[in-house]
């Protein structure tokens, strides 16, 4: 957090036509900033007192950030907050007031992580007071068996304000970047005048160009088929349920509720740990199958991975899409030759460490390696990303391989 973030909601009041005294309050600012970053006491060498709003704004920061950096238990953990929900949910309160949203949403992370509040996020007046995000309904998830039911109504409806707003983000570009794949993959000896790819055209019949006539005589037209008529491609979306996969399996389960309701692509969705489910019925729902997962415990690929082939029926059809951290559990050499196997069928493979904002979490490096050997290489994708990784792979082309990866 910088000292913009913590100070831009409360803009100066200095009258911009006194230049007399623009360097003496460009310093003060200067100070007043510091000042709410370093929290005040006798180290912080600003010697800027606060007062009014900027007072109220340095106490909810000090009630998060002003603690020691030291292991704390129990009620001691909370102290920055005070151990009741009301306490909370008023600071909750007070940072949305105070801060803007994508702030707002550091902030509440940061209370979850440093103060142990998890377990007041199972009390419905918490929940009201929070600003949704991905990374909230990841906690949520984690709590789902431990959630009274009083909460629970709450709990799904905050979940479903972020899978809302995810869809309204993603679907419409999803869709039409697919749609376009499947079209250009779906290529017909003898199209309609319409429907010729005349890039693929020409360049199909390059050896038969007239440097007379300056023309090409096109012996082969190549033109796009009409995939929305039927199911053209199948997609198997295999995701760990590990703990910190918790954003990946948000942005999975709504993007597969994307493709799920697209009549040219028949999609199955399999999360997994040391066990698997098929949440293929609970597509048409997003938030049904984000509270059919179960965030945390171990994991078995392989397993995961036997299940996924046994429903493959068109292997040159289908693409495979493993989002895991890929820290086996299970056997690691029938893991490898699962992928291997389904490649040589004709399967196109991706693994996704993660499938989120954040890049790659903490990975295994050598599963990673051996994957790539395989021709699967594995790398972080972004929500706005996983819509041209997918009409790659639908499309048999190189996948667009971030270069961070």
């Amino acid at each position: 957090m910088t000292t913009d973030d913590v100070t831009d909601t409360a803009p100066s009041h200095a009258p911009s036509h006194a230049p007399s005294h623009a360097p003496s309050h460009a310093a003060s600012e200067r100070l007043r900033r510091w000042r709410l970053v370093l929290g005040g006491g006798a180290a912080d060498g600003t010697g800027h007192a606060l007062s009014g709003r900027d007072a109220a704004m340095d106490g909810t920061l000090a009630a998060l950030y002003g603690t020691e950096d030291k292991p704390r238990t129990g009620r001691d953990r909370a102290a920055g907050l005070g151990a009741s929900a009301p306490s909370v949910a008023r600071w909750l309160g007070d940072i949305r007031a105070y801060f803007p949203s994508s702030v707002v949403q550091v902030m509440q992370r940061d209370a979850i992580e440093r103060l142990g509040l998890s377990a007041l996020l199972l009390e419905p007046e918490m929940l009201q007071a929070v600003e949704p995000d991905v990374h909230l309904v990841g906690t949520l998830l984690s709590l789902n068996k431990a959630m009274p039911e009083t909460t629970k109504e709450t709990a799904r409806a905050v979940v479903r304000k972020v899978v809302d707003d995810l869809e309204k983000r993603l679907a419409a570009r999803t869709r039409a970047t697919l749609t376009g794949a499947l079209d250009r993959s779906a290529r017909v000896a003898r199209p309609r005048h319409h429907d010729i790819d005349w890039n693929r055209t020409i360049a199909a019949n390059l050896k038969h160009y007239l440097p007379e006539y300056g023309t090409v005589v096109p012996e082969r037209i190549v033109g796009y088929g009409r995939a929305a008529r039927s199911v053209k491609k199948d997609v198997i979306l295999c995701i760990d349920q590990s703990g910190s996969m918790a954003a990946s399996v948000v942005y999975a389960s709504v993007f597969g509720a994307v493709l799920a309701s697209m009549r040219s692509i028949s999609t199955r969705l399999v999360v997994f740990d040391t066990a698997v489910a098929d949440l293929t019925d609970q597509l048409d729902d997003p938030v049904d199958v984000l509270f059919g997962t179960q965030l945390g415990g171990g994991t078995d690929i392989n397993r995961a991975l036997a299940y996924c082939q046994s429903q493959i029926t068109r292997p040159a059809e289908t693409v495979v899409v493993l989002i895991s951290d890929l820290y086996e559990g299970g056997i690691r050499h029938e893991m490898l030759k699962r992928v291997a196997a389904m490649k040589a069928s004709g399967v196109q493979f991706v693994t996704l460490l993660a499938l989120s904002d954040e890049g790659a979490p903490a990975y295994d490096r050598e599963h990673a390696a051996a994957l790539a050997a395989l021709g699967a290489p594995a790398f972080a994708c972004t929500p706005d990303l996983f819509p041209e990784v997918m009409a790659a792979a639908i499309e048999k082309r190189p996948l667009p391989i971030p270069d961070t990866a």
